[in-house]
């Protein structure tokens, strides 16, 4: 059973891609406190944040386009309704 996601047990879930829009500015609003400390392991987190950002705007980038190639295929999505994986 999905917990965030749309799915068949859960029609009113999520959106892949907006949990993921999601996180990513939550992250974006972290950063912004961290970006103020000069320490050099805020630095570092700050390094990696910035990476994982870009991983999560790739993830997005893809869960859109999964969208819109159902979208393309097979109509708009239809709660309760799965378009594919039946």
């Amino acid at each position: 059973m999905s917990h965030f996601l749309a799915s068949d047990d859960f029609p009113n879930g999520h959106k892949l891609e907006s949990l993921l829009i999601l996180l990513r500015r939550d992250m974006l609003h972290r950063m912004q406190a961290i970006a103020r400390d000069d320490r050099p392991q805020a630095r570092h987190v700050l390094e990696n944040d910035i990476q994982i950002l870009d991983h999560l705007t790739r993830c997005i980038e893809l869960a859109e386009d999964s969208s819109r190639t159902l979208t393309k295929a097979f109509g708009p999505s239809v709660p309760g309704k799965p378009r594919i994986g039946t």
